[in-house]
């Protein structure tokens, strides 16, 4: 948390003085969003995958939600086939 803070002084600041959060949480916000912004494709396909499988949800389901949120996210992923997504999950 200390890199985060360190780096992420003025978020922080600002976080503080425009919410309601204390210095620990707006730090503690600021290094999960970084973490879940720094996750790599692999990655972000199989927590989300697991977390929808978890949910219920058939590799039908799960598929083109996981297309749609790969195109919305901050830096866009490569587009990735239904085939691709496959091999990432299961190898």
């Amino acid at each position: 948390m200390s890199t985060a803070r360190h780096s992420y002084e003025d978020l922080i600041a600002h976080l503080t003085r425009t919410t309601s959060l204390g210095p620990g949480e707006a730090t503690r916000v600021v290094a999960e969003v970084v973490a879940y912004f720094s996750e790599s494709v692999e990655e972000f396909v199989r927590r989300r995958h697991a977390e929808m499988k978890a949910r219920g949800l058939t590799n039908d389901q799960i598929f083109p939600g996981i297309i749609a949120e790969l195109s919305m996210r901050r830096v866009a992923a490569p587009e990735l086939s239904l085939r691709q997504l496959r091999r990432i999950v299961y190898g």
